[in-house]
């Protein structure tokens, strides 16, 4: 079993719902990557999402491309990411997924990729512009390399798609909460809770939501509904407004409370 599997059981065992924050590797800077890292989990996650900055994040919406393009015009690389990553993930609890396009994966050659990032201390992968029926070698691999996959469902997917999705998926199923980019919103879809049951009732995988989902009483919603909460842009915009994470940490344990 992968550790992001192995995690979301552990969470299961107890009764806990997982707190999933996601993060932009390289924003404000790579060094303070870890200081970053430490403090969410010192105020409650559960695992953690780094984004690797892309020149074209077709699933992101203006705060986490923003914090994507920072991080490259200070000279975060994928790389480097890796070299940062590896430095601080044996000190850490908590398995970490990278959240990345392609391309960037496809460059490098799916077996070497999947080295480094083993080797960087990477427990899973969410690739956003992966459809599960063209990964079958990813998914050979990454099971050999014990690397949790996690694919995505959107409420235009149909029966068959989330079926596919889900089986494929070997740490959780990824539940897009709307039909959009990521960002935060006043108000979740109405549709939400019917959307989120359907996709449990297909999902052999826990099924964690994400986009969206912006305060501590949207996360306690959503919590009812799902046996993970993924919240991004509201913490990736506290990063950016107050460096000295002070922001962050607040938000961060306030949404561990309503979880």
């Amino acid at each position: 079993m992968n550790p992001v599997a192995l995690r979301f059981r552990e969470l299961q065992q107890t009764d806990r719902k997982a707190f999933i924050p996601y993060i932009m590797g390289g924003d404000p800077d790579l060094p303070s990557l870890p200081r970053i890292l430490e403090t969410l989990v010192a105020n409650g996650a559960d695992l953690i999402e780094i984004g690797v900055p892309f020149s074209d994040p077709l699933a992101d919406g203006p705060v986490i491309q923003a914090a994507g393009l920072r991080a490259r015009q200070n000279g975060c690389t994928l790389t480097k990411l890796l070299a940062t990553i590896k430095a601080v993930a044996p000190t850490l609890p908590v398995p970490l997924l990278l959240m990345i396009y392609y391309n960037q994966l496809f460059r490098r050659g799916t077996a070497r990729f999947l080295e480094e990032i083993k080797a960087a201390g990477v427990a899973g992968l969410i690739i956003p512009d992966l459809p599960p029926e063209a990964a079958l070698e990813l998914r050979g691999l990454a099971a050999n390399f014990r690397i949790g996959l996690n694919f995505l469902a959107a409420p235009t997917s149909t029966e068959q798609r989330i079926r596919l999705a889900a089986e494929a998926s070997t740490g959780f199923l990824y539940t897009v909460s709307l039909k959009g980019v990521t960002g935060t919103r006043h108000r979740l879809p109405p549709e939400l809770p019917a959307f989120t049951e359907r996709v449990k009732s297909l999902s052999p995988r826990p099924v964690a939501v994400g986009f969206g989902i912006t305060t501590p009483e949207q996360a306690r919603m959503v919590a009812r509904l799902a046996d993970g909460v993924i919240v991004g842009s509201a913490l990736v915009q506290t990063i950016a407004a107050d460096p000295g994470l002070i922001k962050m940490a607040s938000l961060a344990r306030a949404l561990r409370k309503a979880i």
